[in-house]
């Protein structure tokens, strides 16, 4: 349990809006340099405005972090940890110059993204860079952990819990955050395509585990959820809506999602899935139970705890046990070169 190179743990989230009047600065911290009008983001607001224009993603952090300090604490791991957000309040920036006046100087740090792609891990450290920048305070990145047993186990808990209740012939959907097909493409390195990868492999490890305990799986797909920009350019499909569309048609009784691109309840989850998702599903007739996201499962806080004791043993030029289910290695401490580009345009990037 010895955390040494490091003496802090920073959690690295995407941020979102707690009042009404944070929703459009949200949005336009999130689109800065995309050039999109302030009126489409007040249309695209109105997700927020459903909520009282709060996105959930920040009190689920704070949940998390209590969560992770317990979980430190009990296992004798004495790392502080903060928080920092790319998008909104408490941003990265803020919270580094608080580490560096606490006198840290050396921190991992954890992504709230377990999958490969430039908005999931390459975006983050770009972030990091300019965050960072001038600051005595070296970072060291912790693993993504797509296929780790404490990511995957509450899906399986979760997903096996909610056939239990479904009819028989039920469908299991898996939803993810769609992205550019070129993006997705460049995800792992040149022509890799990791981003749909490691959620195939995902999928298919939830449904073995569903499997295993006993419950029937009739049949799964992988579908995606909260597309956005240019209707000309190509991103992953099918649409969840679309999918559930395409079961009725079939007769397909009802549907189970798994909400498996996502660590907690975001907004694309509450929305998407639970307010947008379950109309379309109410109005075709189709049976529909959205299962959980991780959040603070003590089997995904225990991963966290996990990953930074594995990462620190690295650092120390020791050979960690690297915790890991299915067919594919664990993530890399280090992203190889040309690992999940940038499209747009080169970025420094923490390394």
């Amino acid at each position: 349990m010895d955390p040494a190179p490091f003496d802090a743990l920073l959690l690295v989230s995407f941020g979102g809006p707690e009042q009404p009047e944070d929703v459009v600065p949200f949005l336009e911290n999130v689109t800065a340099g995309r050039g999109i009008p302030r009126e489409r983001l007040e249309q695209v607001g109105e997700h927020y405005f459903l909520f009282g224009g709060r996105s959930p993603i920040n009190d689920l952090n704070r949940d998390l972090l209590a969560s992770l300090r317990t979980e430190l604490a009990d296992h004798g791991v004495e790392l502080p940890v903060y928080w920092g957000n790319r998008n909104w309040d408490p941003y990265l920036r803020d919270t580094m110059r608080q580490m560096v006046d606490d006198g840290v100087r050396h921190a991992a740090y954890v992504v709230t993204s377990a999958y490969s792609s430039y908005s999931g891990c390459r975006q983050y450290r770009e972030d990091l860079a300019g965050a960072v920048e001038g600051l005595d305070l070296a970072l060291t990145r912790v693993r993504l952990y797509f296929n780790h047993p404490g990511f995957v186990a509450p899906f399986v808990d979760a997903t096996a819990a909610a056939l239990r209740d479904a009819p028989e012939g039920t469908h299991v959907v898996f939803v993810t955050h769609s992205i550019p097909d070129a993006m997705n493409d460049a995800s792992g390195g040149p022509g890799v395509g990791a981003y749909r990868t490691q959620h195939e492999e995902v999928m298919r490890l939830v449904v073995d585990g569903v499997r295993d305990r006993g419950a029937t799986v009739a049949d799964h797909d992988l579908v995606y959820c909260s597309r956005s920009g240019s209707p000309h350019t190509p991103w992953l499909e099918p649409d969840v809506n679309d999918h559930l569309e395409d079961l009725a048609k079939r007769g397909v009784p009802g549907a189970v999602v798994v909400p498996i691109g996502f660590v907690s309840d975001h907004m694309e989850v509450v929305y998407d899935l639970d307010t947008e998702a379950a109309a379309t599903a109410e109005q075709l007739g189709l049976w529909f139970r959205r299962v959980a996201t991780p959040g603070t499962h003590p089997a995904f806080v225990a991963m966290l705890r996990d990953l930074v004791v594995e990462r620190a043993a690295s650092a120390r030029g020791e050979e960690p046990r690297r915790a890991v289910v299915g067919r594919c290695a664990p993530n890399p401490d280090v992203c190889p070169a040309g690992c999940c580009a940038n499209l747009r345009a080169p970025l420094p990037a923490v390394p």
